[in-house]
């Protein structure tokens, strides 16, 4: 079954002004000024947005006290710190975790997103494509219903969201290639319907349980929450992975290009699309499992965020990559201080919030497709 290429020209890996004899200099150069000020402002405006964050609130802290104490505890600036101990315990030991986790899960889930969508040449993919959020979501409910993964102590539920995630994938993968060569379309069909699946495995559990609390619990964490968020694991365990996933990832943007154009011409460039794929898929599958194992389900990250990134700076993935992690952070910082404001002292699940953000934008992407295609 071949499949339909719903790309547009933009994903194809195209650069503008190739082809133009005397205008591929001066275009790269225009294309260089233009990603690197707009890292540039992005990263500034992610620095701000920590902040700020960080200060807003049921207590209210101005961000010269949040800088102060940050710059006093990481810095080691002499005196002490500005704010009372009860606002310098906030600021670091609540707040400062938790806007860092929501900027590296936020970042995690935009360059996934990207990658996936360059894998299965499909631009409505996102990390719910592959199950391995449904799979992240089945071991926390085991954990948090049944006790299991007991042997992971304090991280008892982070570590059976990550084993289910990467369980997972591996099944995805091993239907994918069950037929021999892992194509686009094998991935996509193996991941929707392991996802269905473990959906369908996760609402048994909830309904088998006999703890009310726990089941709120259940369907609370698969909604999203950074609540979480610890100077120790699970930042730590995050911070390592999704650092690590947006380097590599980097090192081979070359290599996605060339899959996004399609598996023969990226076999006429010298990348084995099969081989890439699996590479990508342990890469991403680590990276979503460990980000949904310490914030839950968030959706709709990995399907807007790299779209906005391409429509600023084209299709290349050494600048879609960055400029989606920074984008994707900042939109989840300022989303997580939504769902912990806009109904104190409630605390919303953020993936509310990222879902009614997302929704839209995917109404408005079919109906580009539909005008493109019309």
């Amino acid at each position: 079954m071949a499949a339909i290429n719903t790309t547009p020209p933009r994903f194809r890996g195209v650069e503008p002004g190739a082809g133009r004899p005397g205008s591929d200099d001066l275009g790269r150069q225009q294309e260089r000024r233009r990603g690197a000020f707009l890292l540039t402002a992005l990263g500034l405006a992610l620095a701000a947005s920590l902040v700020l964050a960080v200060g807003i609130g049921a207590v209210r802290i101005a961000p010269a006290t949040v800088a102060g104490v940050v710059g006093h505890v990481v810095l080691g600036v002499p005196g002490t710190p500005p704010g009372t101990g009860s606002e310098v315990a906030i600021v670091w030991q609540v707040r400062v975790p938790r806007v860092l986790l929501a900027a590296l899960v936020g970042a995690g889930l935009a360059v996934t997103g990207a990658t996936l969508q360059a894998m299965v040449r499909n631009v409505l993919a996102d990390p719910y494509l592959l199950g391995v959020t449904s799979g992240a979501s089945t071991g926390a409910a085991a954990a948090i219903l049944f006790g299991v993964g007991a042997a992971f102590g304090d991280n008892a539920l982070a570590g059976s969201a990550f084993v289910g995630a990467m369980g997972a994938s591996l099944v995805v993968f091993l239907v994918a290639r069950a037929a021999g060569r892992v194509t686009s379309v094998r991935l996509l069909l193996a991941g929707v319907a392991v996802g269905y699946a473990l959906y369908a495995a996760t609402s048994f559990l909830i309904f088998a349980a006999d703890s009310a609390e726990g089941a709120r619990s259940v369907m609370f964490w698969l909604l999203g929450s950074l609540s979480l968020a610890r100077w120790s694991s699970p930042l730590a365990v995050v911070a390592v992975v999704v650092l690590g996933t947006v380097a590599l990832l980097l090192v081979w943007s070359q290599r996605l290009d060339a899959l996004a154009i399609g598996d023969e011409t990226a076999l006429t460039l010298g990348v084995s699309p099969t081989r890439l794929r699996a590479q990508l898929l342990v890469v991403v599958s680590l990276c979503v499992g460990a980000v949904v194992a310490a914030a839950g389900g968030i959706g709709f990250v990995g399907l807007v965020i790299p779209h906005v990134a391409r429509r600023h700076v084209g299709a290349a993935h050494h600048r879609v990559l960055p400029v989606s992690a920074l984008t994707g952070a900042i939109f989840l910082v300022w989303a997580d201080v939504v769902a912990r404001t806009v109904l104190q002292p409630r605390e919303l699940p953020i993936g509310i919030i990222t879902a009614l953000v997302g929704a839209p934008f995917l109404l408005l992407l079919v109906r580009r497709f539909h005008a493109a295609s019309a």
